[in-house]
């Protein structure tokens, strides 16, 4: 958008002003995020830039570390790039176990964060709920309270549903981190699908069970196709919340159940490596994605609702 005509000569400089404020705040907020990905081709094993790198010489940038998240833990690491290499990193490969892990544990908690989330947020939506206000402060709360109050009270009310899988083998139930983090992303799904359900028109579903349509047929095909784009982006938050949690992580999950954020966590304490640093590009990609699908539902819902212009 271009200044206007008739904008004065202190308008025209609170217009770059602000534009340029603008800049220095999303430059302080995403500075961090960018030095990792050059660091993380780093031909040397350090986390700071070399000779090389500032004078852009081709000698001083290695693929390296991200071929070490294959081989890091796999029986024979000096082996060279091949199928016996990636059936080896799938078995045994500390990264690759974090990374299935995390995609296990994150899909689970998201299904059932999305489940019980979108019904506390139909239920919220009705003018008749009781005391909505409180119930909705208590749902949230897990994003309010800090997080390591929740991750002490999940160890201590979660850490035993464990035990009732132990028939799989010690150490081997995901049950306690999945419980845990389905607490954590519910809160973001009933942000979301309540957002969605407030303009919602609850006169379709009275005309559809005017209709004949039963309850179940109402929410399947009446209030699920237009709340969809908010179950959906609740769900990638609750995803994403898993994917990215080490507290709670740090509580309740096992040696067999490293997830990748204590996977980094437990390299920076015990084996300083740049393999941290490749890791960490890879999920910045990945956030980036999923943050970029979360806005084109976002708009798809906004113009599904007459919110924005088709």
């Amino acid at each position: 958008m271009a200044v206007p005509a008739h904008a004065s000569p202190l308008e025209r400089i609170w217009y770059y002003m602000f534009r340029f404020i603008c800049g220095l705040i999303f430059l302080f907020l995403i500075f961090p995020i960018i030095v990792i990905v050059p660091l993380s081709f780093n031909v040397e094993p350090y986390f700071s830039f070399s000779e090389g790198m500032l004078s852009f010489d081709p000698a001083a940038f290695s693929t390296r570390w991200y071929s070490q998240i294959l081989r890091f833990g796999s029986a024979d690491e000096s082996q060279p790039m091949s199928w016996a290499l990636w059936s080896d990193a799938w078995a045994n490969a500390k990264w690759v176990n974090a990374a299935k892990n995390s995609f296990i544990i994150g899909i689970a908690a998201t299904i059932l964060a999305t489940g019980l989330g979108t019904l506390a947020a139909l239920g919220l939506s009705r003018p008749q709920m009781p005391f909505r206000n409180l119930i909705m402060g208590l749902l949230i709360s897990p994003i309010i309270v800090p997080l390591i109050i929740s991750a002490a009270a999940m160890y201590f009310f979660y850490s035993t549903a464990g035990g009732y899988l132990e028939f799989l083998g010690p150490g081997k139930s995901y049950l306690p981190m999945i419980l845990g983090h389905t607490a954590l992303g519910i809160p973001f799904v009933i942000i979301t699908v309540t957002a969605t359900m407030v303009s919602f028109d609850h006169s379709l579903t009275r005309a559809a069970a005017n209709l004949g349509a039963n309850p179940r047929t109402v929410f399947f095909k009446v209030i699920m196709p237009l709340i969809l784009p908010g179950m959906i982006s609740g769900a990638l938050f609750a995803f994403i919340t898993s994917f990215d949690e080490v507290v709670v992580a740090l509580f309740l999950s096992g040696i067999e159940q490293r997830t990748i954020p204590r996977q980094m966590y437990s390299g920076l304490r015990e084996e300083i490596s740049p393999t941290i640093l490749a890791v960490a590009t890879i999920l910045v990609i990945i956030s980036i994605l999923l943050l970029t699908t979360i806005e084109l539902l976002r708009r798809r819902s906004e113009k599904m609702r007459g919110l924005s212009p088709g």
